[in-house]
């Protein structure tokens, strides 16, 4: 794939994450070769470091570092043979941007999981934002937002073989574990899960078998892995997030939810793009026909992510969860 076919494809996944589609159509256009992107977007990140650094206001910092933050996290999702770098880098631009325009924001760690835990502290209800397979805490800004404009806590994570976890752990199928270690951490009765792409697959399977889990949410989640229809670069992906081929075999193997849909017994939101069509990943009408509370929301020209139609399901969303957790 050439690089503006690729910069391309990720430019509703890269304004969703929060970037000036502007500024990114400009970074883009200068590629001449895809090998280029890590380098160009960390150089990009950058910029917005130094005019942090030059800003007159604490405001202007902190929007100048969670800009940055954001630039690092995209640099991760082309070649780069500085993944880790951008991933550490993205975790401690959030950071400098939360000390100066959400001070009352609390970082929360546990064994498996890393993340910031935003909004009032008196909140009526939480929701924990899973990523995908290449995401991470820094990217769903949109997401995040909307859920704080309606009065909940936040907590934005990373898990196993995830964001700035990615160079220490492995992707795990299990991953209700990791949940009931943030619910731990959060000392709530109960959550609400929000999951993205592979963080669907995350969110459902925890709803199953975690019963604080009160209502979950999944966008562009797979309902099956099928290993050898997978395309090339998902592959390599997986082989890279599981630790080697055999592992990321198993591991897509137990991405099935066919027997783990009937046991989700909390309200379950599943939103797809129609014009989201990945080899190997089944949608979610599937996911919310066998949940016993299941509900489905089909957007006919949204993509992965449905970046392309953020008025089309994310409010929706964001006031069917609301609604079901208060």
């Amino acid at each position: 794939m050439s690089a503006t076919e690729f910069a391309a494809a990720n430019l509703s996944r890269a304004t969703g994450a929060g970037l000036d589609p502007h500024e990114y159509l400009r970074v883009t256009g200068e590629l001449a070769d895809l090998d280029q992107w890590g380098e160009a977007f960390m150089r990009t990140a950058h910029g917005h470091l130094a005019r942090a650094g030059q800003a007159a206001t604490t405001v202007s910092a902190g929007e100048h570092f969670q800009v940055a933050a954001r630039w690092f996290h995209v640099a991760t999702l082309g070649p780069n043979r500085e993944s880790a770098l951008a991933a550490a880098e993205a975790d401690t631009a959030m950071e400098r941007a939360l000390d100066l325009l959400e001070p009352e924001a609390r970082r929360l760690e546990g064994p498996g999981f890393t993340g910031w835990l935003r909004g009032p502290a008196d909140a009526a209800a939480t929701a924990v934002v899973v990523p995908g397979l290449d995401s991470s805490k820094e990217e769903f800004h949109d997401v995040i937002a909307a859920l704080l404009r309606r009065g909940m806590a936040v907590f934005a994570m990373d898990g196993p073989g995830q964001g700035v976890l990615a160079a220490t752990s492995t992707v795990r199928a299990d991953y209700h574990h990791v949940i009931g270690q943030v619910i731990d951490a959060l000392g709530t009765q109960s959550v609400g899960l929000v999951g993205l792409s592979l963080g669907g697959y995350y969110v459902t399977e925890s709803a199953a078998r975690e019963s604080r889990v009160a209502a979950a949410v999944t966008v562009s989640g797979p309902f099956r892995l099928h290993w050898d229809v997978l395309p090339a670069p998902v592959q390599d992906l997986l082989i890279q997030r599981a630790g080697g081929e055999e592992a990321a075999r198993r591991f897509a193997g137990q991405v099935d939810l066919s027997t783990l849909a009937p046991r989700t017994t909390c309200p379950l939101l599943a939103v797809d793009g129609g014009l989201d069509v990945i080899p190997g990943v089944t949608n979610g009408e599937s996911l919310a026909r066998l949940a016993p509370h299941g509900h489905y929301l089909r957007i006919p020209h949204g993509d992965h992510l449905l970046g392309n139609a953020r008025p089309d399901w994310l409010a929706t969303a964001a006031d069917w969860l609301s609604g079901e957790l208060t």
